[in-house]
């Protein structure tokens, strides 16, 4: 299992690079200046993904002429290291204003299933001593 700082350490450039990974599962570096904002060069990619590779955070295979890469980091590894990114940059490590703040985003309001689904996570939470 990942630690939860694993992808720490990352500039913007290659968090971003890896987050397109993850939401594709792997692609070739077109495919990353196709799918990520205000691409740099295909060298630039390029040189992007072979360091992501040489920290161990990607792999590459042979796809014809072009190489294919994909996380070497499970997904639930990354979303727990943004997490706590997120948790320590914007809510002062705090779970419990994070959580107001989803609570109080506007768009899709939370079903009666899901807020359920979540009573039961804090009841799980407090029995577990969290």
């Amino acid at each position: 299992m990942a630690h939860e700082d694993e992808l720490q350490g990352l500039s913007r450039r290659e968090r971003q690079i890896m987050d397109f990974l993850f939401q594709r599962g792997n692609a070739s570096v077109g495919e990353v200046m196709d799918g990520i904002p205000n691409p740099p060069g295909y060298s630039a990619v390029r040189a992007t993904l072979r360091t992501l590779e040489q920290k161990g955070r990607v792999v590459h295979e042979e796809d014809g002429r072009a190489y294919v890469y994909r996380p070497t980091v499970r997904r639930e590894a990354a979303r727990r290291s943004a997490l706590t990114h997120v948790l320590k940059t914007f809510f002062d490590n705090s779970a419990e204003q994070a959580v107001a703040a989803l609570l109080e985003l506007k768009g899709p309001k939370l079903s009666e299933a899901e807020l359920e689904r979540v009573a039961r996570l804090v009841e799980n939470a407090k029995k577990e001593g969290r």
